[in-house]
């Protein structure tokens, strides 16, 4: 008996070490790592919380932590956002080591809750060494399939217009508030033209009036991201040189970044020249397209302390000497500044997670004239100096709950323009006379905007109310008599909301479906109120402000259907859209042009009814490691149903297809381009639009990583020197008008240094 007991407490004994010994080895210390998964560098000041135990990691990234069985590990920073762990994944790491983390919230296993979830249909396009080169900002959101551009110039000032809407219609947006107005009343410098390409690291295209927090968006929203500051444990040096040529229109385009990177300070001074002459189309004529386009600045980022962030971000663009064919006048100078100035702090263990704060100020001073137009007879020599000046700020709050998070804010904006056109008579009576035609009226328009969305996340489903409510009073500080003679009240002041609301329920891992409703107002803009009789249509008729336009609305309706898996991802969007007091215009047979060269006056008025429906559907497929493809179709219909005819200026049906390879170990990219337009015959004849014939294009290029600071890139556009325009390219004014061809076969070469 005693042997018994003897031998059982030995047993007992054995099993307690044995559970002290798991326990121990299960309980003790890890150090775990957080790296840069691109860099493998350390990430300091990570945030993290797991079980009870909260703190930063250090300069070199590590935590430490005593293993928890079945506890979740959440890691938290301003530049890679927010993910969490399961407790398998923390053994696991544990056992490596390490953990490695992309930048910008990418890094999404299937234990993460999104951090920022699409609200409707959102689009990103990347910006590439390549693309950081370009000098039109418009010219490169045309690879986005839903986005087309009108041109008046051959290379420069595109204006994009997404699924139909243009102009004020699209909210244009740099870090998600600035924006700039174009002071040229035939907006020979869009707000696209503006943006400083080189400090651009993605563009965010969100369609539809769905996600309201980045201002009043009617068709949608435009977002330019500038880069963010990286900071390094030891001061680093940071820059970048790149160059490319392009044979047809002798091209030549150059920019570089260089600063300083720190654990405190990140400092980088960038610029960018652009030069550009004419080309020649696909029938051997020569386009007028000379350019000259310079951009610098400075961008500065400062942490304040693990959870603070401040920036400041300035850009001076200046524009020389560029030809606008579709146009009575060139640009002869147009000086841009952008300053803008942001605060960025984020908060652990408290329902405020995060407070971000911007101010900025835009001013455009643009200069053109009819000097090197061949007119005959010449009748007059006419020159333009008008400025426009854009003040504002946005302040948002984010609040995270149990099973949902809120964003909430104020933004405001203050827009003016200001200019004359002198006109000096050359021939008849009035020879040797000047006259000052006073064409923005130094107008201006406030808007305050209150908004909020709210995000609720459940197993399967995301759910998403959007709601803002804008101020709008705008006048004409310095009216024109005859402009006065037409209007009883030059004041106007509009108060509106905007909702949306839907949804994206998750079938399976592979199959979604959302639902989108969103119902917009917008305020007519300072061209739709107080353009004084200057011709900035798609005709020659002298166009006239309207301060009695009402308010449009955009009642639109979007379902995305997706399909995705290891390989392959199907996205189907059917939208449309149904719009009340749609802002257009009439010709006022009653009133007499200000030059003798226009057939006379057009009116912006309200529309009571028009329609817009369309289509988008985008497959991408990975063949093999090796090949891929993205292939997608584009249509948009537009009708005004008050005259029963189509909408002016919507580009007809497109497809577009890319092949793409990738090869040694990704070193070398070759890619093959086809697009494909379909004849437009849907145009609005009361407006002078003309049917466009179909086209195909195909462009081919090739990149290679040479090492790990050296690129290049060399390609052919239009390789068969196909003779095409585009539906949005207006017409060369002379004798007999001839829309502005696109190029013909170009070859081009990219040559870039980087040390970012």
């Amino acid at each position: 008996m005693r042997k018994i007991l003897y031998n059982s407490g030995i047993k007992m004994v054995y099993v307690l070490v044995l559970l002290l010994l798991v326990h121990t080895a299960y309980s003790q210390e890890k150090t775990i790592k957080i790296t840069d998964k691109k860099t493998g560098a350390g990430i300091p000041d990570v945030h993290y919380q797991y079980d009870n135990n909260r703190g930063f990691s250090d300069k070199a990234g590590n935590i430490v932590l005593t293993l928890t069985e079945g506890t979740q590990l959440f890691l938290s920073h301003l530049q890679y956002g927010k993910v969490a762990f399961s407790a398998d994944e923390v053994e696991t790491f544990a056992e490596q080591g390490t953990i490695e983390l992309n930048q910008s919230s990418t890094y999404l296993p299937a234990t993460v809750v999104l951090v920022h979830p699409t609200v409707g249909d959102k689009r990103k396009l990347k910006f590439t060494m390549q693309n950081k080169l370009a000098h039109d900002a418009g010219n490169l959101l045309e690879s986005v399939s839903a986005i087309s551009t009108i041109r008046k110039s051959g290379a420069y000032g595109f204006d994009p217009v997404l699924r139909g809407f243009k102009y004020d219609q699209i909210n244009l947006v740099l870090d998600g508030s600035q924006t700039a107005s174009a002071a040229c009343p035939n907006r020979m410098d869009p707000a696209a033209s503006q943006i400083p390409i080189n400090m651009i690291s993605e563009a965010e295209v969100l369609k539809g009036p769905h996600s309201l927090r980045y201002g009043n968006v009617f068709g949608g929203t435009i977002n330019f991201k500038s880069t963010s500051p990286e900071f390094k444990e030891k001061s680093t040096p940071v820059g970048r040189l790149g160059t490319s040529y392009e044979s047809n229109g002798n091209i030549f385009r150059t920019e570089g970044v260089a600063g300083v990177s720190g654990s405190k300070v990140d400092f980088r001074m960038f610029g960018a020249y652009s030069t550009g002459d004419d080309y020649t189309d696909g029938e051997g004529v020569d386009i007028a397209a000379r350019f000259n386009r310079l951009n610098w600045g400075g961008k500065l980022g400062v942490k304040l302390s693990q959870t603070q962030n401040i920036g400041v971000l300035v850009s001076n663009n200046i524009a020389k000497d560029v030809d606008f064919p579709a146009l009575p006048m060139d640009l002869r100078e147009d000086n841009t500044w952008l300053i803008n100035a942001s605060h960025s702090a984020v908060f652990y263990d408290k329902v405020l997670t995060a407070w971000n704060t911007s101010v900025y100020g835009t001013m455009v001073d643009h200069l053109m004239d009819n000097y090197d137009k061949v007119i005959e007879p010449r009748l007059v020599d006419a020159i333009t100096d008008a400025k426009t000046r854009n003040y504002g700020g946005r302040s948002e709050m984010r609040f995270d709950f149990d099973k949902s998070y809120v964003f909430t804010g104020v933004d405001y904006r203050f827009e003016s323009a200001d200019g004359y056109r002198e006109r000096t008579m050359l021939m008849g009576p009035m020879a040797g006379n000047v006259l000052k035609d006073n064409v923005w009226q130094d107008a201006e328009i406030k808007r305050t905007g209150l908004f909020g969305e709210w995000h609720i996340a459940q197993p399967g489903f995301q759910f998403v109310v959007s709601a803002r409510l804008d101020i709008n009073s705008a006048k004409a500080n310095n009216p024109d008599p005859r402009f006065e003679s037409i209007y009883s009240d030059l004041e106007t002041s509009h108060v509106h909301p905007s909702l949306s609301v839907g949804g994206t329920r998750l079938f399976n891992e592979n199959i979604s479906l959302g639902l989108w409703m969103g119902m917009a107002t917008r305020s007519p803009g300072i061209a739709e109120r107080y353009i004084n009789q200057f011709p900035i249509g798609l005709d020659p008729y002298e166009m006239l402000g309207n301060p009695d336009l009402d308010p449009e609305t955009n009642n639109q309706l979007d379902l995305v259907f997706r399909y995705q898996t290891e390989r392959s991802n199907i996205n189907v969007n059917l939208f449309t859209s149904v719009l009340r007091d749609y802002i257009s215009s009439e010709i006022r047979v009653d009133l007499t042009p200000a030059m003798m060269t226009s057939p006379g006056v057009r009116q912006f008025v309200n529309i009571k009814k028009a329609l817009m429906t369309g289509f988008e559907v985008n497959w991408t497929q990975q063949f093999s490691a090796f090949l891929s493809h993205d292939l997608g179709l584009v249509y948009t219909r537009g009708q005004d149903q008050e005259l029963d005819e189509p909408l002016p200026e919507i580009p007809p049906m497109e497809f577009h297809y890319r092949l793409m390879g990738d090869f040694a170990n990704g070193a070398v990219k070759p890619e093959l381009l086809f697009r494909h337009a379909m004849k437009q015959d849907r145009i609005a004849t009361s407006y002078g639009e003309n049917e466009t014939p179909a086209f195909s294009v195909v462009d081919a290029k090739i990149s290679w990583l040479i090492n790990d600071v050296f690129s290049a890139t060399g390609g052919v556009q239009n390789l068969f020197d196909e003779a095409y325009y585009e539906h949005l390219a207006r017409s060369v004014r002379s004798v007999e008008a001839r829309p502005i061809y696109s190029p013909g076969r170009s070859f081009y070469l990219t040559l870039t240094l980087s040390f970012l």
